[in-house]
């Protein structure tokens, strides 16, 4: 598509709708506009009055949905309320006639949902926050949904994460529209990077373990988070906590359903990672990660993900995914 081209991008806003999920990406395409692209965005509501948001703040519409045109891209965001709530019979036949006349349609978070109820997923490959997954794995048997995806590109039809991730999706559209370079400019204007990949896991290893429900488990998860660079032995951790390495092993297994090393190397993996999307080098990263040498580093991404720590580390250098 030329740079010189405006791009015309229709917004569904309801009321419930999480300001997010839709501001996230109107930003990255006002962003894009002062480097010299044209993306010109219509709020379209069900019936053309404004709505009240999930924060409570009132978005007026431009248009309802049976009197917008047709768009090159309509987003779809999600809510804070239930799929079965926000997901109206006006919210799916308006979605259904922005979608008709689309290129491209996008949706972020929950808005997966309404994409789902009007048959735009079936058969394809898509993605919502985590803690939608399975309930649109369950609803919707037809659609291949990837559980940890941050965005998925499937033909025309793009979803995403949710919250945040909607930036990241409007990023891979700029750069689909006007390159890497401007893609890049907007990231850098919004204080953002450029960008986690399509296929980088919406989770952090953290956020994977579930909650100890003993003081015991609790304890050493503290003692390898305050400080991953030190030697975790399961046996170094049970000494510490005065019990022995089978009796910790097997209470982890039963609390957080992974042995101690694993918790150690998933951390460790998730700092490297954070530490890589920041910018940092590969050597320095090993270092205070807790790797012993950028190799150990290497042979855990290669292990794990698939893929080395310095390609991994370019991939910020476009929104576009990775070969492995």
């Amino acid at each position: 598509m030329p740079s010189s081209s405006t791009v015309t991008v229709g917004v569904l806003v309801f009321d419930g709708v999480k300001m997010l999920d839709f501001a996230g990406p109107a930003e990255v395409f006002a962003e894009a506009n002062l480097f010299g692209a044209a993306y010109h965005l219509t709020y379209v509501s069900p019936d053309g009055r404004d709505v009240s948001t999930s924060i409570g703040t009132r978005v007026g519409a431009d248009v309802s949905a049976a009197d917008a045109p047709p768009f090159d891209v309509v987003v779809i965001p999600g809510s804070e309320l239930a799929p079965p709530v926000f997901v109206t019979r006006e919210v799916a036949e308006s979605a259904r006639r922005l979608v008709d006349g689309a290129t491209r349609v996008a949706s972020i978070c929950s808005g997966a949902f309404v994409l789902a109820s009007i048959g735009t997923l079936d058969g394809r490959r898509a993605v919502t926050h985590w803690k939608f997954v399975d309930e649109l794995r369950t609803r919707y048997p037809s659609i291949v949904v990837e559980s940890d995806a941050i965005f998925v590109k499937d033909g025309d039809v793009y979803s995403s994460a949710g919250v945040a991730a909607g930036i990241d999706l409007g990023l891979a559209l700029v750069e689909e529209d006007h390159g890497a370079d401007l893609a890049r400019q907007v990231a850098q204007g919004l204080l953002v990077y450029m960008q986690r990949a399509g296929g980088q896991s919406q989770f952090s290893a953290p956020l994977q373990l579930p909650a100890p429900t003993t003081q015991l488990v609790r304890a050493v998860v503290e003692i390898v988070q305050s400080d991953p660079t030190a030697v975790h032995s399961v046996q170094s951790l049970a000494h510490a906590v005065s019990v022995s390495p089978r009796h910790l092993t097997r209470r982890f297994r039963e609390e957080v359903d992974r042995t101690p090393s694993d918790f150690v190397a998933s951390l460790r993996l998730d700092i490297a990672k954070a530490m890589l999307d920041r910018g940092f080098s590969v050597a320095r990263t090993a270092e205070e990660s807790g790797y012993s040498s950028p190799e150990a580093l290497r042979r855990a991404f290669i292990g794990r993900l698939g893929i080395s720590p310095s390609r991994y580390r370019r991939r910020f250098l476009s929104t576009q995914r990775v070969p492995r």
